[in-house]
């Protein structure tokens, strides 16, 4: 199971839990891509530099109108590292822009759980020839690429797995050129080199316009407190969508959940209220099953 909570004063959490363990891990994040959306647990406590570098990304704003600039079937689907002005430009998509960055980060594939590059997990792109050259780029595993991987380059950091959307990512795997996958450098050289195989929401072996390009939006299902001047509270998140997502809360620690509202998610950001008159501080969360 999953959840989301927040405590009133105090920053959110996002985290998942299991029998026996009670300690708050795995912010859920959600990708929305033409072929379909993936949530995606990132493992907070085994890479904190890796997601906190993830998140701050996500929370600036410097993944808008990105889109994945590379697509090997088989071995990965790659983005987060070019964006466009506007996604909805007329004419030709020959003009990008790279993603600005906080400057490199750490390599953690050696720090807490050694987590393999298998089918389904996020990582962390870099530099051939520098294992902590990793800035804002990042690839799903369309395939076990742990014999590959994991050895390379100081191993390349998994910070994340797909929980829900695992066929977004056999989509990607069907596309082939002319059937989804453009080669940027046939019209335009080696300037586009980084394009050579470019999914696209097209068959064929044209240019693509700036609609045709395979976006990704990406939000975190973060949970929000707020006070309302009758003292109720206002608790708000981004839901999963076609799941129960179950709110509740606690007035003591060690936690002693309690039911608020059951919930059907639309995929939108939703709200419930707390009318309760007590004055006392409560921890919320959102509760997911998978």
């Amino acid at each position: 199971m999953r959840w989301l909570f927040r405590f009133l004063g105090v920053c959110a959490w996002l985290g998942m839990m299991s029998a026996g363990v009670s300690a708050a891990a795995g912010t859920l994040a959600q990708f929305r891509t033409p072929l379909g959306d993936m949530t995606v647990e990132l493992y907070d406590q085994d890479k904190p530099v890796t997601v906190k570098n993830f998140i701050s990304c996500v929370q600036s704003g410097l993944y808008q109108n990105t889109f994945f600039h590379r697509c090997e079937p088989g071995f990965v689907i790659q983005g987060g590292g070019f964006l466009v002005a506007n996604r909805t430009a007329t004419g030709l998509a020959n003009s990008y822009y790279q993603v600005p960055t906080f400057g490199k980060i750490t390599n953690e594939f050696n720090v807490g759980r050694r987590l393999s590059n298998t089918f389904g997990t996020i990582a962390m792109a870099k530099v051939a020839g520098d294992p902590n050259s990793a800035t804002s780029q990042w690839f799903f595993n369309l395939a076990d690429n742990s014999a590959a991987l994991d050895p390379q380059n100081g191993g390349f950091t998994v910070f994340g797995r797909v929980v829900e959307g695992t066929n977004v990512l056999n989509n990607f795997n069907q596309l082939a050129p002319g059937g989804g996958l453009v080669d940027m450098r046939y019209w335009y050289g080696n300037s586009l080199a980084v394009f050579y195989s470019l999914p696209v929401n097209y068959s064929g072996y044209t240019p693509p316009f700036y609609p045709d390009l395979m976006y990704v939006d990406i939000s975190l299902l973060e949970v929000q407190v707020r006070r309302q001047s009758s003292g109720a509270r206002e608790i708000s998140w981004n839901s999963v969508s076609n799941r129960l997502n179950q709110v509740e809360f606690t007035t003591v620690l060690p936690p002693a959940w309690q039911s608020l509202s059951n919930v059907t998610g639309t995929g939108e950001r939703l709200t419930v209220i707390d009318s309760s008159p007590e004055s006392t501080n409560r921890f919320y969360r959102v509760r997911v099953d998978y």
